[in-house]
This record gives C-alpha cells, sequence and structure tokens, in this order.
C-alpha cells in the first residue's frame, strides 16, 4: 500500500528499519525499527551496555549497521555528506589538557569548523554568532576565560553553545546532566526547555525523573528498543531497574 501523500513529502526526520549492529561478535542492537518526527524532545534510557551511545553513534554515521535501512535528514549516515546534515552532537565529556591555552570562545567557534573558508579565519560574524550562542547559556561574559578554568556544569553548557552555533535542526546529546551538581543540572534543562520546539532533541539520560518531566516521548533502549510516553513509564523503570515494559511492544511508528 503507498504511503500517504504527506509523508511521501515530509519522511521522519530519523528512520531506523529493522537495524542490526554488533561490535565484532557482541550483539547490541536486535531488529530496532523506530522513526522520530522533526521537533520532538526525545529521551533515551536504558541500562549500561544497552546500545544507547550505540544508537547515538548509528545516527551521526560514526558506525555502520550490521543490517537494515538508517536514513537521517532521508539521507544514510556515514555516506552522505555530514556538511549536508544539520545536526550536532554534545558528547558526555570533553576530555582535554585543562592547562591547554583555549578559551571558550575559541571552544564554541570549534563548532564553525565545517564552514571556516579556505583561508581558515573566523569572520566577524561567526564571532558574534559565537557569542550569541555563549548568551543563549548564559555564558557570554566568560567568553575570554580559559576554558580549563571552568566547573562540569559550565563546561558542558558551553559545549552546548558550541552545538548551537551551526543553528542544528537535530541536536544529539549523550547524558548532558552527568557528574554536574543539581543547580548544573536544572541550568542545562532550563536551555533545552528553551529549544524544545526549535529543534529535534534526542538526549540520553540515566536521570529518569527529569526524563519524565521534560520529553515528550522516551525510547528504552536495552537491545531492541521501545517507545513510551512519560506517563507509561512505569516504577521499576523509575527506581532504575530496567527491565522492559511488561504492556509495550517495540514499535515501528510514534
Amino acid at each position: 500500500m503507498p504511503l500517504p501523500m504527506d509523508k511521501q513529502m515530509n519522511p521522519p526526520l530519523i528512520q531506523f528499519e529493522h537495524v542490526f549492529f554488533s561490535y565484532h561478535s557482541m550483539p547490541v542492537l536486535h531488529d530496532v525499527s523506530f522513526t522520530v518526527e522533526s521537533g520532538e524532545f526525545m529521551g533515551i534510557i536504558g541500562p549500561n551496555g544497552g546500545g544507547k551511545t550505540t544508537l547515538l553513534k548509528l545516527i551521526l554515521g560514526f558506525l555502520r549497521p550490521s543490517r537494515g535501512c538508517i536514513r537521517v535528514f532521508d539521507q544514510t549516515p556515514g555516506i552522505s555528506p555530514q556538511r549536508t546534515m544539520p545536526l550536532a552532537y554534545v558528547p558526555q565529556a570533553m576530555r582535554f589538557d585543562r592547562d591547554f591555552p583555549i578559551s571558550v570562545e575559541e571552544v564554541v567557534l570549534a563548532g564553525l569548523l565545517n564552514h571556516l573558508p579556505w583561508y581558515g579565519c573566523f569572520s566577524k560574524q561567526d564571532r558574534q554568532v559565537a557569542h550569541e550562542a555563549l548568551e543563549r547559556v548564559g555564558l557570554e561574559k566568560l567568553k575570554n576565560a580559559p576554558f580549563g578554568t571552568l566547573s562540569g556544569g559550565q563546561a558542558q553548557r558551553v559545549l552546548i553553545a558550541r552545538a548551537l552555533v551551526s543553528h542544528p535542526q537535530l541536536l544529539l546529546l549523550d547524558e548532558p546532566t552527568a557528574s554536574v551538581d543539581s543547580q548544573a543540572e536544572a541550568d542545562i534543562y532550563a536551555i533545552l526547555k528553551e529549544l524544545k520546539g526549535e529543534m529535534t532533541i534526542l538526549m540520553v539520560t540515566h536521570d529518569l525523573r527529569a526524563a519524565i518531566d521534560h520529553v515528550e516521548r522516551i525510547l528504552c533502549v536495552q537491545g531492541r528498543v521501545f517507545s513510551l510516553k512519560p506517563a507509561e513509564v512505569c516504577e521499576h523503570f523509575v527506581f532504575g531497574l530496567y527491565h522492559l515494559p511488561i504492556q509495550s511492544t517495540p514499535l515501528t511508528t510514534p
């Protein structure tokens, strides 16, 4: 049966169809099918080793599935030129030498490296965009500060600014509130709340209670992927016991 006209003209932003992935002989994802529509704010939860970060890497094109099909912006990740995909990634942590002389502004400008002209200099407009991104995360006054002097929460907000500077349509975050204090966590969620609706957001998190309060849909990743509304997440999930939901089955649509 042919797809409805609106589905043909507006395919899902992300589409997984019967995706399998293994690290060598170790299966990680098994027959995963789901879609993400434009503008959704989704949480990704599951046990350690369940495949959450692997899922992000497949979307980014860093990994290729063993079997199945992945489409992001109706392109194949890792094959289509990455600069044609308006997405950005915020890692869980950035490993670097804290004595390395790089400023906050320079870290944010790194989000525009793909847009540099052949002569390799950032323009006045690039710097203005970087300042606006820092202002959005509440750190514009620290633009000249050494990045290595920032707190964990401030550093994470700078990484979010680095992602925002390229004006992505898809924002992927891998545990953005890990290893930060409660105030920094609240600051990060306030930023994401403001971004909600402006772009599609996928956020890996272990903080189930916060995720339930903020996201519109949850992907539970445990080898397979199950799609849940926040209200469907049972108390066992809240307590961190990642059994599969009794009443849920794998979904191919939201």
